[in-house]
């Protein structure tokens, strides 16, 4: 008897490499992902602007990094509490001095590019269709960054501005980088503070968007982290305390399924012996300086040494010498 509804996600068509460069942007769930990846000692770049989680934020940030074009940067600065702040923008990138944030943010959208331009795939997790419009002129922002909330008006995306928008964002994806592989994914997080029914009707727009994009789009493949949490693993444990977010174990799961469809031979070779190491950098003796305890110091130090010319270890062998040196 089946006590589960497994989902089996289908094997992507072009596989990506662990070294070529992953670009992660959007909700929360892609600094998930992302940072799974830097675990695995991928090359990526994890949300360089921070946390956005509706889709015409995300890819107005994309654009701006694909093609350099700033226009007026400064039209987006907000002061609040004598900290300035930009409202394309994760609150993380804010400063006491409006020429300091505009200069970081210059800096941040350059790191973007260059790594965009080479990047072998781009990642979008879209969290929401609800926005926040500016009441003063009339400008969607990505953060209100605790602006009072009479200065906005809050609103659901049209799926027609969704699908336009995706549309105007991935064909100029395709003008400056063909050969990019682009990866949609719907955040399975939950909106509470929109109401479940409406947090429903957001997440429903996201999706058929994504649908939409796969049918006119031949670059583009859609990753189900969405179904994976609410339909295949489907029940409470699989959530964090706030039962909102995924537990770790099931973004395991999911990290999992998502090796399994889209890294290639060698990505998929070489996570099993990096998981073997990393247990091995975790171990806690109860005799550091025994005899034994250096002998397996050693061993690990060689192991790291032998895997140095394909990844950059050079922090797990500083950790590894200063304990034999203790």
């Amino acid at each position: 008897m089946q006590f589960r509804t497994e989902l089996h996600v289908s094997p992507a068509p072009h596989r990506f490499s662990r070294t070529q460069g992953v670009f992660t942007m959007g909700s929360c769930f892609a600094e998930v992902m992302g940072h799974k990846l830097q675990e695995a000692k991928a090359r990526v770049l994890v949300n360089p602007f921070g946390t956005i989680f509706n889709p015409l934020s995300i890819h107005k940030l994309l654009r701006t990094a694909l093609t350099q074009d700033i226009g007026d940067l400064e039209a987006g600065l907000v002061e609040q509490n004598g900290i300035w702040h930009h409202y394309d923008f994760h609150s993380a990138f804010s400063h006491q001095s409006p020429t300091e944030l505009l200069q970081i943010l210059h800096t941040q959208l350059e790191q973007a590019h260059r790594f965009l331009r080479q990047a072998e795939v781009v990642m979008l997790t879209w969290g929401t269709s609800m926005v926040y419009e500016r009441q003063d002129t009339g400008v969607l922002v990505a953060n209100c960054h605790k602006v009072p909330q009479k200065a906005f008006t809050k609103r659901l995306l049209t799926l027609q501005e969704i699908e336009q928008d995706t549309r105007q964002t991935l064909e100029l994806l395709q003008q400056h980088c063909p050969h990019q592989q682009v990866i949609l994914t719907v955040s399975p997080v939950r909106h509470l503070k929109d109401t479940l029914p409406l947090n429903s009707v957001s997440k429903s727009l996201l999706r058929v968007a994504a649908h939409s994009a796969l049918q006119q789009h031949p670059n583009i493949t859609y990753f189900p982290a969405y179904e994976l949490l609410l339909d295949d693993l489907r029940d409470y444990r699989f959530y964090d305390s706030d039962l909102i977010h995924p537990s770790p174990m099931a973004e395991e799961y999911i990290w999992q399924k998502f090796i399994a469809a889209y890294a290639d031979q060698a990505f998929s070779e070489f996570l099993p012996r990096w998981a073997q190491l990393q247990r091995e950098l975790a171990h806690k003796p109860f005799h550091p300086q025994s005899p034994a305890h250096q002998r397996f110091l050693q061993n690990l130090l060689a192991k790291l040494q032998a895997l140095a010319p394909e990844v950059d270890v050079t922090a797990e062998i500083a950790t590894v010498q200063r304990q034999l040196r203790m």
